[in-house]
């Protein structure tokens, strides 16, 4: 079976480098018969990110199928959260492609590993869940305290720019000086009395 082995150490861990990991994962596919024909490490790239080098290329030559198997020494060295580790793991499953997890022993291609997947899953769902009851709880409590909610309301002398126009001034000079986009002020014009030409002019 053709292996992909992934490490990661970050700045974070002091006096620490990948070799430790990789030796342990190459041992264990030694055990199992699997031939590694791909490592993907990243030195000194922060956990907490999605897109990382070498994780990155990993995903693409999956992609390309150019392996069968992911091999990581922890959870924590591949994925930042339990949604990120759910949605590579979906991908892999659409591929056909398995994963091991070397030190919480987890295997895809076991029936036990297919159930922690599942779990996974369940895990991820109620943590979107509860993320979207939070967000529409404080949404509820700020307009229980009468705070209004979305873009704050602009407001612009319709007259100044009435003047400013006379004057030749253009809609992009015009924006500028009253601190709005020329979108929001062509909204605002569209809004005002027909003595004003279109922005468009």
């Amino acid at each position: 079976m053709k292996t992909a082995l992934y490490a990661r150490v970050s700045t974070l861990d002091k006096g620490q480098d990948p070799t430790m990991q990789l030796r342990e994962l190459r041992e264990y596919c030694q055990r199992r018969g699997w031939t590694v024909t791909g490592e993907y490490v990243d030195v000194g790239v922060s956990g907490s990110k999605d897109s990382r080098p070498e994780l990155n290329r990993l995903m693409t030559d999956g992609n390309r199928r150019q392996f069968d198997t992911v091999v990581v020494w922890k959870f924590d060295r591949f994925a930042r959260s339990v949604s990120h580790l759910l949605r590579a793991l979906e991908t892999f499953k659409a591929l056909g492609i398995e994963f091991v997890s070397y030190s919480e022993a987890i295997d895809t291609s076991t029936p036990v590993g297919k159930m922690t997947f599942t779990v996974l899953g369940a895990v991820a769902e109620l943590e979107r869940s509860l993320i979207i009851e939070r967000v529409r709880a404080g949404v509820r409590n700020a307009r229980a305290k009468g705070k209004r909610l979305g873009r704050p309301t602009v407001s612009v002398d319709h007259a100044r720019i009435a003047r400013m126009r006379s004057g030749g001034a253009s809609w992009r000079v015009i924006s500028t000086e009253l601190g709005i986009s020329l979108g929001t002020l062509h909204r605002l014009c569209s809004k005002i009395p027909s003595e004003l030409p279109s922005v468009s002019a």
